[in-house]
C-alpha cells in the first residue's frame, strides 16, 4: 500500500486525503491548526457558499486565470459531483441567488463535520503537526520532514493554501516547498479584498453597512464597465469592504490607483423620475428644514456628512430654497455616489491569493508535478483563481480529488 502524506487539512487537502483513501492508499494529513477546515468555517459569512449549481462551462467562464487548466479536475469531479458527494454523506443543501450552493442549516461547520466524518470512515489519520520540509532525491519525494524527523512517504499532495488570511494557517508554506521543489512561483496578490480608496471615508461612515445597494465597476483607462451587482457594502475608514466589493475585486486586474472607479447607486428601486416626485414631497413637507434635515429621509444618518460634502450644497440651506438644480445634483449622487479605488487592502485580508505554483509545470490530468515524481498539488496554493459564487471552493475540491486519485 502506497503511503501518501497530505500537507493542508483545508477543503483541497481533505478531499485529496478521503480519495486517495477511496483509491486505497495509507493517508496521513498533516494539519499545523488543531482543527481541520479552518478558512471553510469563515467562508460564505460562516454559511460556506461550497459549489455553483451550474455546469463546467459556467466554472470556466468564471475562472479568469488559468481556465483551461481545470477541465480534467472538472470533467472528473463538477459542481454536480460536490453536491452528490455533500448530500450523499448527510448534508442537506439548498441553492440560492446565482445558483450559489449552502447547507440547508447555514453553517460551515456542518460542511467541515462532514469532510472530517468522512474522512475518518475512509480510514484517514490527521495528524496536528506542522511539516516543516518535503525531502526529494534524484527527482522523486521520498518523504516530509516535522520537526525535523524525516518521516518517509511515496507520495506527497501539497494543499496548504495561499497566504490570504493567515490567522487560518495559510502562511504561504506551499510556495516554499514548491520552490524547493524547482516550481516558478506567479508573483501573488490578493483577490476577493477590500479595497482602498483615493476618498478619505469620514470617521463616522467606519464600518456603515449600506444593504441593498448596487454598483456598477468602471476602468476609467477603457472607460468600460467591468462589472455589476446588487445586495450589501461596508464602507470602512480605509475604504469599502463587504459582499459585493469583495467580488467586485476580483475584476480589478490592473490594480493602479485612481484606474478603477466604483459607483454606488444607493436607491436602486426607484427610477431618477420616482426619486424626483419623492424628493419633491419631501422638500414640500420640509419648507422651514435645512437640506441637511432633508437627507434623512433617504440615507443612514452617519452617511449624511459624506453625502453633502460630495453633493456641494450648504448644509443649512432651507428646503425651500433648493432649486431645480440642486435637485438633479441629490437625485444624480443617489444614483450614482462614485468613489475612486487606490489599491487592494493587504494580502493578508483577502479571501483568495491570486498567483501560486505555475500551471505549466502541473500535469493538469493528475495534478502531479512535471519536475518531481510523487510530488501532487491541490487547491490555493496552484495559480487559478475564480470569481466569488463557490468557484474557488469547486476549484479546491475538484483539483484535490484528482490529486488524491493520482
Amino acid at each position: 500500500m502506497r503511503k501518501t502524506a497530505v500537507i493542508g487539512g483545508g477543503a483541497a487537502g481533505m478531499m485529496a486525503a478521503i480519495f486517495g483513501a477511496y483509491a486505497g492508499d495509507d493517508i496521513t494529513v498533516f494539519e499545523k491548526n488543531q482543527k481541520i477546515g479552518r478558512k471553510i468555517y469563515i467562508t460564505g459569512k460562516g454559511r460556506c457558499n461550497l459549489t455553483n449549481n451550474c455546469d463546467i462551462k459556467t466554472v470556466i467562464e468564471n475562472t479568469p486565470v488559468n481556465a483551461r487548466f481545470l477541465y480534467s479536475a472538472l470533467n472528473r469531479f463538477s459542481p454536480k459531483d460536490t453536491m452528490d458527494f455533500f448530500e450523499s454523506n448527510g448534508l442537506a443543501l439548498k441553492t440560492e441567488r446565482g445558483n450559489r450552493v449552502f447547507p440547508v442549516s447555514d453553517r460551515a461547520a456542518d460542511v467541515v463535520d462532514t469532510l472530517l466524518k468522512v474522512s475518518r470512515q475512509a480510514g484517514c489519520q490527521i495528524v496536528n503537526q506542522t511539516v516543516s520540509d518535503i525531502v526529494i532525491e534524484n527527482g522523486c519525494i521520498k518523504g516530509i520532514k516535522v520537526k525535523n524527523e524525516f518521516l518517509p512517504f511515496d507520495k506527497v499532495i501539497i494543499a496548504c493554501g495561499g497566504k490570504s488570511y493567515s490567522l487560518t494557517g495559510s502562511t504561504g508554506d506551499g510556495y516554499i516547498f514548491a520552490k524547493k521543489a524547482g516550481h516558478n512561483i506567479i508573483s501573488l496578490k490578493p483577490s476577493l479584498v477590500p479595497l482602498e480608496t483615493v476618498e478619505k471615508i469620514p470617521f463616522e461612515c467606519d464600518k456603515l453597512l449600506l444593504k441593498n445597494i448596487s454598483l456598477n465597476v468602471v476602468d476609467t483607462l477603457t472607460n468600460k464597465k467591468l462589472y455589476t451587482d446588487f445586495g450589501e457594502m461596508q464602507l470602512m475608514k480605509y475604504g469599502v469592504s463587504g459582499a459585493v466589493i469583495l467580488s467586485a475585486s476580483s475584476h480589478m486586474r490592473e490594480m493602479q490607483s485612481g484606474r478603477y472607479r466604483i459607483d454606488i447607486d444607493l436607491k436602486p428601486a426607484l427610477s431618477e423620475e420616482k426619486l424626483d416626485i419623492r424628493l419633491l414631497r419631501e422638500i414640500s413637507d420640509r419648507k422651514l428644514n435645512d437640506y441637511e434635515y432633508l437627507l434623512h429621509a433617504f440615507l443612514p444618518k452617519q452617511m449624511i456628512q459624506f453625502f453633502i460634502e460630495k453633493s456641494g450644497i450648504p448644509a443649512n440651506k432651507k428646503c425651500s430654497e433648493i432649486s431645480r438644480t440642486d435637485r438633479k445634483n441629490i437625485i444624480s449622487l443617489l444614483k450614482k455616489f462614485s468613489l475612486t479605488v487606490k489599491s487592494y487592502r493587504p494580502l493578508e485580508e483577502a479571501i483568495v491569493t491570486s498567483g501560486g505554483v505555475d500551471v505549466k509545470e502541473i500535469e493538469p490530468k493528475t495534478m502531479e508535478s512535471k519536475l518531481v515524481k510523487g510530488l501532487y498539488f491541490a487547491g490555493e496554493v496552484i495559480n487559478v483563481d475564480c470569481y466569488t459564487g463557490g468557484f474557488n471552493l469547486q476549484t479546491a475540491f475538484c483539483t484535490g480529488v484528482l490529486a488524491g486519485e493520482n
